[in-house]
């Protein structure tokens, strides 16, 4: 009888291990699923494009000083040549007006980290873009989306050890919405990651 009861709690904790085990696993696959579908959005680029990261800066920052353009809604991107390019739009999450990455987006950064990681992009350069809502001063929200492209770039490099010389950042600010019918629509703070090069 004892054997008996002795076995059955083994089963039963042998099932309940298993069970609690199930989410981890599929949560496993949904990453790996993830990662992978990343992979293969990012590992297109035909022809690289003649990009000056400097210029790019510049570009925004004159539109901005020569007042051209004032009305949000009605105002082109100033670097078309980016929308050609593969990329991932994510939304990370910053402190309000800083560039400081919130806790709960280190999970998606280190799965960015393992796609830039993947070998099939191994021989590829990518560009960090990071935009802003068409909220406040045309200037500071440069400033701001330069200084979270910066911040996921430092985050890449120093704690995932992806090599820096993959990896450029620009803020574009609202200068190129991602949702240019809503320009205070919160998808226009997302961050881009785009492929811009590719190596022998």
């Amino acid at each position: 009888m004892r054997k008996s009861t002795k076995a059955r709690c083994g089963l039963g904790l042998l099932t309940v291990c298993l069970m609690s085990a199930m989410p981890v696993s599929a949560a496993l696959a949904q990453a790996v699923a993830g990662t992978e579908s990343m992979v293969s959005q990012l590992a297109v680029l035909e022809a690289a494009p003649d990009l000056d990261v400097a210029a790019l800066r510049l570009q925004a920052l004159d539109r901005i000083k020569s007042k051209a353009d004032g009305i949000a809604l009605k105002r082109p991107p100033v670097a078309p040549q980016l929308l050609r390019l593969p990329r991932l739009n994510l939304d990370i999450q910053f402190n309000p007006d800083s560039p400081v990455i919130r806790p709960e987006s280190y999970r998606l950064l280190g799965r960015i980290a393992d796609t830039l990681s993947d070998p099939k992009l191994l021989p590829y350069g990518f560009l960090i873009v990071g935009h802003t809502e068409s909220t406040g001063k045309r200037e500071d929200n440069l400033t701001l989306s330069q200084r979270r492209a910066d911040s996921i770039r430092y985050v890449l490099v120093m704690t995932f050890k992806i090599s820096p010389k993959r990896l450029q950042s620009v803020g574009l600010g609202e200068e190129q919405l991602l949702d240019a019918g809503n320009p205070r629509a919160p998808v226009n703070q997302q961050i881009q990651i785009m492929t811009v090069r590719k190596g022998p």
